[in-house]
């Protein structure tokens, strides 16, 4: 468990009508049915080509964290939420039923069953705002990171907009972007909590504090030494190489570039550096990009770029719009899984069924569609299922490093049509085939 869900109960991180459908269901009876949730989403964002699947690794710390303390229960009790036998459930709730879903990193589609979660309704239904949240928030920040990585073309990109999110958003904004290919963070609690790589010099700020460019570029360099990157456009930009190219010499790390025309003052700063014999020093810049502005640069000397307000906000991440639907439950206690499913108008209807999925890939091994199905696995689709399992009768399984869901997600995004990093708006580059075994 991570640093903070260690401390931290995740039980309030509840819609209150979850509450009482359960207090409902244990007057019933019917609490404790065998039953079957499924995450989804019916569509992928306007114009996007494929999802992300992030947040995995958070929502398995959530469940085992999903513990009512006394206080909660308490204040429950004095808000009159619930009553005295649901209060009496809550006090003892632990999640025991399983768990199996989409790695996390993987890519994903209309109609993809990301996570299957199963137990008692009970158990399973309190559970439902805390997953969404989690998946919704890091998946829509995954999939416009890896946009940008897939634009970088291999340059490294740095993560630095917590200044710009609530304060817990930004740390897990931080590990969704370097999940789908970002190089390090600006977050200094991303980095201890989730061992991603920190990088930062100076900003405006430290320029201004001193009396001349000089004086703030030679105490830079006495602090951090001839590798640390410059931040030269505070006033005069050519000036400013000229200056740090004098303080630091060629050795210097890399200059950044804040504003203005950046593919221009790219290459302007490319040839003075070469000029002054700082062939080796690289040209950072950041300045509100996005996948669009990295794409524009591509051309550019450019060696890596710093991302923050267009990654953290939702601007930059239309929603995943991931749904947590009951597709299955037990006839009668202890008896068969029968298909459940919403038949609702306005596009918000459900298949019903507890589901497998599968990437089928065509003959180069490029993945051409994605099989969902009931029943039996064909046997040609069997080495080519996606789901894993993650929680079995409550103990998690499927707890894994950050690195490992970082490099699936860059195998996924190669193995996916050539027009999925397309920049261009699109359909989903491969589709969902239904199958009923």
């Amino acid at each position: 468990m991570d640093a903070i869900t260690a401390h931290r109960s995740s039980a309030l991180l509840t819609d209150r009508y979850e509450l009482t459908m359960l207090q409902a269901a244990l007057r019933s009876g019917a609490a404790h049915r065998r039953s079957v949730f499924e995450v989804f989403t019916r569509r992928l964002p306007d114009g996007r080509r494929y999802g992300v699947l992030a947040g995995t690794g958070r929502v398995l710390d959530a469940i085992e964290a999903f513990r009512f303390t006394a206080p909660q229960l308490d204040w429950l009790a004095d808000q009159r939420v619930v009553d005295e036998d649901t209060l009496r459930f809550l006090a003892d709730y632990r999640f025991t039923g399983s768990v199996h879903g989409y790695p996390e990193g993987e890519a994903y589609f209309p109609g993809s069953p990301l996570l299957t979660v199963e137990g008692s309704f009970a158990e399973a239904v309190i559970l439902e705002t805390v997953i969404l949240s989690i998946l919704n928030h890091d998946s829509a920040i995954a999939a416009a990171a890896s946009r940008m990585t897939a634009a970088a073309g291999g340059r490294p990109v740095i993560e630095m907009g917590a200044r710009r999110a609530h304060e817990q958003s930004a740390v897990a904004a931080a590990r969704a972007a370097y999940l789908a290919g970002f190089a390090a963070t600006s977050d200094l609690e991303a980095g201890f909590t989730y061992g991603i790589p920190t990088t930062g010099t100076a900003a405006h700020a430290f320029t201004l504090l001193h009396d001349s460019e000089k004086d703030a570029f030679t105490a830079q360099v006495d602090s951090m030494g001839r590798g640390t990157t410059l931040l030269v456009d505070t006033y005069d930009l050519g000036e400013a190489v000229r200056t740090a190219v004098e303080v630091a010499g060629p050795q210097l790390g890399a200059v950044r570039i804040d504003s203005g025309d950046l593919t221009l003052l790219a290459h302007r700063v490319r040839r003075q550096l070469d000029e002054l014999g700082a062939t080796d020093t690289k040209i950072i810049v950041t300045s509100d990009l996005d996948e669009y502005a990295i794409a524009a640069l591509a051309a550019a000397p450019v060696d890596g770029y710093g991302v923050g307000t267009s990654l953290v906000t939702g601007s930059g991440h239309p929603t995943c719009a991931m749904v947590y639907k009951l597709v299955a439950r037990e006839s009668v206690p202890g008896g068969e899984l029968v298909p459940v499913a919403k038949r609702s108008a306005g596009g918000k209807s459900s298949v019903g069924g507890r589901k497998w999925a599968a990437r089928r890939p065509d003959r180069d091994g490029v993945a051409e569609a994605e099989v969902v199905g009931t029943g039996p696995v064909p046997a040609g689709l069997e080495p080519h299922l996606l789901h894993v399992p993650l929680i079995t009768d409550g103990e998690v399984v499927g707890r894994e490093p950050l690195e490992a869901a970082r490099e699936r997600h860059l195998r996924a995004r190669a193995a996916l049509p050539l027009s999925a990093t397309q920049l261009s708006r699109g359909e989903p580059v491969i589709t969902t085939e239904r199958y009923a075994g």
